[in-house]
């Protein structure tokens, strides 16, 4: 898959926050070389997108492994007839999901 311009606006703002070119990569599900590449100008001069805009920071590999337990928590509940319980399981696990770590 080709980088867009617009995700190459989201890589130079995420270089510039201090993301690791791995961790950049794997959101894109692209090899490192891409990200790269758009530092290296393969995308003309872009400006970088805003922090709003930004992927969180860290690997997406991780969250996307607690996020998805969460869901699975909030199945549960949910067969259980507690929809308190999975709502508060889905906003948790979304609210780390959208966590920056270092």
């Amino acid at each position: 898959m080709a980088l867009t311009n617009r995700d190459a606006q989201i890589v130079i703002g995420m270089i510039s926050r201090g993301d690791k070119q791995h961790d950049i990569a794997a959101w894109f599900g692209e090899n490192q070389a891409r990200i790269v590449e758009v530092t290296e100008g393969s995308h003309g001069t872009v400006s970088a997108a805003p922090e709003a805009d930004l992927f969180p920071k860290g690997s997406p590999g991780p969250k996307g492994r607690r996020l998805r337990g969460a869901v699975k928590n909030a199945i549960k509940a949910l067969e259980e007839g507690d929809s308190a319980k999975a709502l508060d399981s889905l906003v948790e696990g979304l609210e780390k999901f959208n966590s920056s770590e270092a």
